[in-house]
């Protein structure tokens, strides 16, 4: 059996691993129990009744968080002339073109989020290898392929979060801080369960969100009842 250290053991105490809590219930148990010296991210896991093996059951998307994220976001635009100064004005971190692809090719990612005009694909589709794993490839289903790179820039400045299921059937994203109040946690967690609702495929069968959970970055996770959210 595996060694569970007194930190682990503390936090966990007053949890019952089994009961489905209310939502405003889970977001004060954790975070009550966020007691790391740095400022601990709070998660959500939705497990889904889909399995993304099959193309009419992907869910995919981004959730504009009302309070936005509490995360600093580097974010770089792949676009020319004027839309490449709509983007600079508006924020972004990395600007460029056929310089900012050799960047990447090069190894050298300076951002979280990447937003792309469409003239500009053809080019950014040559490093489909190295954005596609890290989650940064531009998309225009989440909005990141886009003629207004101003507002992609300013919503993921302001607290956009993009979503993928997983193979488990599973969709998790950061949506604050332990800092944040609890009705602002609230409000992110239903916002964002909303936006995977709306998200639902067509193939998805039966009950949509089946279980749901809420944790900080080194707290025990935390059951929610999803009737809590207004979820079926």
């Amino acid at each position: 059996m595996a060694h569970v250290g007194k930190r682990t053991k503390t936090s966990r105490e007053g949890i019952e691993p089994l009961k489905l809590y209310s939502l405003d219930e889970a977001v004060k148990l954790v975070k009550s129990r966020a007691k790391a010296k740095f400022d601990e991210t709070v998660e959500v896991a939705l497990n889904l009744g889909v399995d993304p093996r099959h193309a009419d059951q992907m869910v995919r998307g981004v959730c504009q968080l009302p309070n936005g994220s509490g995360r600093t976001v580097r974010v770089g635009v792949f676009a020319r002339g004027a839309k490449a100064d709509e983007a600079r004005k508006a924020g972004a971190d990395v600007v460029g073109a056929e310089d900012l692809v050799e960047q990447v090719q090069g190894g050298k990612i300076d951002f979280d989020r990447c937003i792309a005009t469409p003239d500009m694909m053809p080019l950014v589709g040559r490093l489909g290898k190295v954005l596609g794993p890290r989650g940064l490839m531009p998309n225009p289903k989440v909005g990141t392929v886009t003629q207004d790179v101003a507002g992609a820039v300013r919503d993921a400045k302001g607290g956009a979060v993009e979503f993928r299921v997983e193979k488990a059937g599973i969709v998790q994203a950061g949506i604050g801080k332990a800092s944040f109040g609890e009705q602002q946690l609230v409000e992110n967690i239903k916002a964002f369960a909303d936006a995977v609702q709306k998200a639902r495929p067509a193939g998805a069968k039966g009950t949509y969100l089946r279980r749901i959970a809420v944790s900080s970055t080194m707290g025990p996770g935390v059951k929610v009842d999803p009737a809590t959210l207004g979820a079926s």
